[in-house]
């Protein structure tokens, strides 16, 4: 199996029991490292516009994966509003879209990995993302990494619910996503989303969708970061 279950086994020094909360639920003042000032935003981090920037994984033993994008994407969808009130249009026609072929019964996982981990600078409190879930007894889960190094696996919810649902998820105050050290450091690095399929219902075919990845954080640390400064990047 289990080809992605090892690389993620030897690549996960963290595993946080962090549980997905309904996204109106969580309050991200409330959540992660303080700051002397908080400049919280909600940003968007990826619409899933191009699908070249992703890829998908699954064991050859156990079925085949594909994927490609599709026009659409849930109604309930809310603009940013700092994107409004500054006049951003980004286009945002299209979802992810992932379809599995199982060979046949057993446990398995799904990997949605982007080509490259995705940056989000300042101290993030939450993520949220759209998902068409087909009512299955599925979880999906994010994989990500601190500044410093430190993955963890961070459970999103079930997918057993129908049509378009906003899956939310608080970031533990266990990750560092900043040092005073290294102001040039912060944030997390997303790198990519892990479907853990119910054993009971991994068979046939399974679809699922993704749209609109966001991210509520903390911009104090960079808005107070001195141009001039060097990167400790060498």
């Amino acid at each position: 199996m289990k080809r992605i279950a090892g690389i993620i086994a030897t690549s996960i020094m963290i595993l946080f029991p962090v549980m997905a909360q309904n996204v109106d639920e969580i309050d991200p003042t409330k959540l992660g490292t303080d700051t002397a000032q908080q400049k919280l935003q909600e940003v968007s981090v990826d619409r899933f516009e191009n699908p070249g920037f992703w890829t998908v994984r699954m064991p050859l033993d156990n079925g085949l994966v594909e994927f490609r994008r599709f026009e659409g994407g849930p109604k309930d969808k809310e603009p940013i509003q700092a994107e409004v009130e500054a006049g951003i249009q980004e286009e945002d026609r299209y979802v992810l879209g992932v379809k599995a072929s199982f060979f046949r019964r057993g446990p398995v996982e799904i990997l949605v990995k982007p080509s490259r981990p995705i940056i989000v600078e300042g101290i993030v409190k939450t993520l949220s993302v759209w998902v068409v879930g087909r009512n299955f007894n599925h979880t999906l889960k994010v994989w990500i990494e601190d500044a410093f190094g430190n993955e963890a696996i961070l459970t999103m919810g079930k997918l057993n619910f129908t049509g378009w649902k906003r899956l939310s998820v608080p970031l533990p105050t266990t990750l560092k996503q900043q040092d005073y050290h290294y102001g040039q450091k912060s944030g997390i690095r997303i790198k990519g989303f892990i479907i853990e399929c119910d054993m009971m219902e991994a068979f046939g075919r399974y679809y699922v969708y993704f749209d609109d990845l966001r991210a509520v954080t903390d911009l104090f640390p960079i808005e107070v970061r001195d141009e001039d400064d060097m990167a400790d990047n060498w």
